[in-house]
């Protein structure tokens, strides 16, 4: 114990959409643990969404590049870090395709330096220690019309982001069993809720549709994905957090598969309700593009074993998180004001620079 703590934590990329759930779920439900929300404040990185908690006296951030090994050294000295919780990475499909060496930095050789940092900091002490390295359902792949991701599925990435996501996976399994780090794994499938950044799909659809926008949709629209609430991944985090035996890896899904086309059908007549406009005036907006490269047609997780392990599955439908994802955004537009003016970045230097 330090400090009063029992735990001092460091969630790496705790100012981004999941890592901002992750880090307010942590810091209000476990006021004995010290929160140490790590982020670089790149593109998607905002202390925005973290305002409502930054007095807490639990809670610290640190602004610090996993690529600065000093630094990322010096938190792990400065705060006495007993866990991780790494949630950091480039995790655009898209911008993997146009710059992969920026999801190689950030994603292969950002974990393998905190890696490197917790086992030096440790130095094989490891008792009640924990380094839970959150991870992604692409990596494995692309499903045909039937069948799902188990936590045995062998790994198949297919874009630029996939693979810096399996890559870091195996550097993480590798460091457990080299050196007897405390590792535990998840990985999930697509995320959706409040602060996520509007270059994925929900956000942009609803922000689109506000402003009159065409709805971009690739192919035919019938790629299908398994999709997950950002609180209910939260809460299957904090369960394998404390729960999954060391060494484990867990699939964490929404049971709840949708293609594009219905998702993007639906997301419209919540939005024409929502707005008062008339039933189809959203739906016309819809504009089929050109597909992508190495598009997936199909991702299904099988969420079987944490259910049957811990008894978690989750809360919310799709419907009623879509709902309460779209109320949140139009409740907060000077949030996505910020976001796509780039004006959320002075958020830092006003709150932290001068500290």
């Amino acid at each position: 114990m330090e400090n009063g703590f029992t735990k001092t934590i460091l969630v790496t990329g705790g100012a981004g959409f999941i890592g901002s759930h992750v880090v307010r779920r942590f810091a209000t439900r476990y006021p004995q643990y010290r929160i140490v929300c790590l982020d670089a404040l790149t593109y998607a990185g905002n202390l925005e969404n973290l305002r409502d908690i930054e007095a807490l006296p639990n809670y610290a951030f640190s602004h610090t590049d996993l690529l600065d090994m000093q630094a990322l050294q010096q938190v792990f000295a400065t705060y006495g870090i007993t866990d991780v919780i790494h949630l950091a990475a480039e995790s655009h499909v898209d911008r993997s395709i146009l710059s992969p060496l920026d999801f190689v930095y950030t994603n292969v050789i950002g974990t393998v330096n905190l890696l490197e940092a917790a086992k030096k900091a440790w130095q094989g002490s490891t008792d009640g220690r924990r380094f839970y390295h959150i991870s992604t359902d692409e990596v494995y792949g692309a499903l045909g019309d039937t069948g799902f991701f188990t936590e045995t599925t062998p790994y198949d990435p297919h874009s630029p982001y996939s693979a810096s996501k399996a890559s870091s996976d195996h550097f993480v399994r590798a460091y457990g069993d080299t050196y007897g780090l405390p590792v535990v794994i998840s990985n999930c499938s697509n995320n959706y809720g409040p602060y996520q950044f509007p270059e994925k799909l929900i956000p942009l659809f609803i922000n689109n549709v506000v402003n009159g926008k065409p709805l971009p949709v690739y192919g035919d629209g019938l790629y299908t994905r398994d999709w997950l609430y950002v609180l209910d991944h939260a809460s299957a985090i904090d369960v394998v957090f404390h729960k999954a035996p060391l060494h484990s890896t867990y699939n964490i899904g929404g049971f709840n598969e949708w293609r594009n086309i219905d998702l993007i059908t639906l997301l419209c007549r919540l939005m024409d309700e929502k707005l008062g406009r008339a039933e189809g005036e959203s739906k016309k907006l819809i504009t089929y593009v050109k597909d992508r490269p190495g598009h997936d047609r199909r991702y299904a997780i099988d969420a079987t074993k944490i259910k049957q392990d811990f008894g978690w599955t989750p809360a919310v439908t799709f419907e009623q998180g879509l709902a309460a994802t779209i109320d949140w955004y139009l409740a907060n537009q000077e949030w996505m004001n910020h976001i796509t003016a780039g004006t959320y970045r002075q958020y830092y230097e006003t709150q932290y620079a001068n500290r």
